[in-house]
């Protein structure tokens, strides 16, 4: 995703057009999103999920080379050698070569029926071996992709389990308390959860084939399939055989520019750079910010002066159908910080705001309900035009003032994948004349990266199009004419207790007709209305 990225980067300062570009791809198709990888499961195709087409390769003369790694890189002669021998020489080289799963070492690791969870190639395999071979599958990690794998797991029909040395899920993004509301709802959902305990060894059948996992805590637990989501490390293999200089834990150390500390002819960007702030970033946003420093500093681009010093950790995914984020110091790590509270454990809902003691918003964490994360992170560093504890009241409890996009500043930034502010988005509505979403994403590149600033986005759109008097449907959907508070409004007053009853009374006209017409219809494939938005 940052490779694609650092060639948009260059194709935007016409440096395509001046130059020629090589790309040496070790998987076997152009760039896709990682991101949203585990979508292949709910039947996007591996198409879907691309992030570059031919068109743009051609259209700009980039030569790709994909299933052909690039295998050593002589720094004296400038050269670099791919897996299938062929030689490019470089006035510039730059390593977007990412990371790599880790896999502990562990007896068995290596046994049919043991994965990793990382590209297509990878799903793919899961997939052949689940619905061919297994009815119970382990993931070995709890974290981002480990909840993913699980929920893939879990939708290809197999009994799933989550194995965690950490005693809670996601303990670098969640506290004790997030972590507690997540571990219900996903208990919840069928899925077995144990935390605190580690690997020790992976069992086999006499075939070598996978049939369980020894615990740390002594117990067993039956599996046919295991998948390790137990973090990554920075594929900087190439890099350590060139000479470059790396961390003492690994990444290509680079200063400010992306550029590597020892070779000004090499740059390294996204999870295989260590930064100048010593970190390796292993999200979206800082990896293309990185890809647009170094795309800058080697344009020599004296009016785009960019410098990579770090990056905003914010994050925002749904798991396993639960939205779960965190944002700014979530953890509370600033001196005499204060935390503002909602927890409902019916609900799987808990909200934390991290508060300074001036009444600065420092940081939070949202599980189950994430809807106010693009407006509370926006606001991280300032004082909030209204109290905390309304920023973590669900709507129509204890009618606490419900803060929208609308009242960020126009220098507030939005998408923290592009860096791009209110402002802009809303210079897109009012002088390119965008009128929904999908247009202003085309205009600004906003909500192209990790997607999770897209509902700010169309609160934003809907917002500016009313200001200039437009009409807007404020409905939350096709099927409903009311929004999202106005129907939690409805299902709380009324007890209302099924979609079906829902959509009866309050749906659309065409809604209903089209769900009662499905209904009625002996032939017809579906016999159940639409899921809920």
């Amino acid at each position: 995703m940052v490779g694609q990225r650092f060639l948009e980067a260059l194709a935007d300062r016409g440096l395509t057009a001046t130059h020629r570009v090589v790309v040496l791809c070790e998987e076997p198709r152009p760039a896709y999103d990682r991101v949203q990888l585990t979508s292949y499961f709910s039947g996007r195709t591996p198409e879907d999920l691309s992030l570059t087409d031919r068109g743009f390769i051609e259209a700009h003369g980039i030569e790709l080379h994909v299933g052909d790694p690039a295998e050593s890189v002589d720094r004296d002669a400038r050269t670099v050698t791919a897996r299938s021998g062929l030689v490019v020489g470089y006035d510039v080289l730059v390593l977007a070569t990412g990371s790599y799963p880790f896999v502990p070492p562990v007896p068995g690791k290596d046994a049919e029926g043991c994965f990793v969870y990382r590209t297509i190639e990878d799903l793919l395999a899961i997939e052949e071996y689940a619905t061919s071979r297994a009815t119970t599958g382990a993931v070995v990690g709890g974290g981002l992709l480990g909840l993913e794998a699980a929920g893939a797991l879990k939708g290809l029909g197999l009994t799933s389990h989550i194995v965690e040395f950490a005693p809670r899920l996601m303990p670098v993004q969640v506290d004790e308390g997030g972590g507690a509301a997540l571990l219900r709802t996903i208990e919840e959902m069928g899925l077995s959860v144990h935390t605190g305990v580690g690997t020790q060894e992976i069992l086999t059948d006499a075939s070598g084939a996978v049939t369980g996992m020894k615990l740390s805590d002594g117990s067993e637990l039956a599996t046919d399939l295991v998948v390790f989501s137990a973090g990554v490390r920075p594929r900087d293999q190439l890099a350590r055989a060139s000479g470059l200089t790396v961390g003492e834990r690994g990444g290509i150390a680079v200063d400010e520019q992306c550029r590597t500390v020892c070779d000004p002819h090499v740059f390294a960007i996204g999870e295989c750079a260590l930064a100048a702030d010593g970190r390796v970033y292993g999200l979206v946003a800082p990896g293309y910010e990185q890809a647009e420093t170094a795309a800058a500093a080697i344009a020599a681009d004296e009016g785009e002066q960019k410098s990579f010093t770090g990056a905003d950790l914010s994050t925002k995914l749904k798991l396993l159908g639960v939205d779960v984020a965190s944002f700014g110091d979530a953890h509370g790590t600033a001196e005499d910080c204060l935390d503002v509270v909602y927890s409902d454990s019916r609900s799987g809902l808990y909200k934390k705001l991290v508060i300074g003691r001036d009444g600065t918003l420092l940081g939070g964490i949202l599980i189950g309900d994430a809807d106010a994360y693009g407006t509370l992170r926006a606001l991280t560093g300032s004082v909030p035009p209204v109290s905390p504890e309304s920023l973590v009241l669900p709507a129509g409890a204890g009618g606490g003032a419900q803060l929208g996009p609308s009242a960020l500043p126009d220098d507030a930034v939005i998408c923290s994948c592009h860096n791009v502010t209110k402002g802009t988005i809303r210079g897109a509505v009012t002088e390119h004349h965008c009128t929904t979403v999908p247009e202003v994403k085309k205009c600004t590149k906003a909500g192209t990266g990790c997607g999770s600033c897209v509902k700010v986005l169309g609160q934003l759109v809907t917002a500016e199009l009313e200001a200039s008097g437009v009409e807007v449907d404020k409905g939350l959907c096709g099927c409903f004419a009311q929004t999202r508070e106005e129907l939690y409004e409805i299902v709380l007053a009324l007890r209302v207790n099924t979609y079906q009853d829902l959509l009866d009374r309050y749906g659309r006209d065409g809604a209903r007709a089209a769900t009662a017409a499905t209904s009625a219809s002996p032939r017809s494939v579906r016999s159940s209305p639409p899921s809920p938005p």
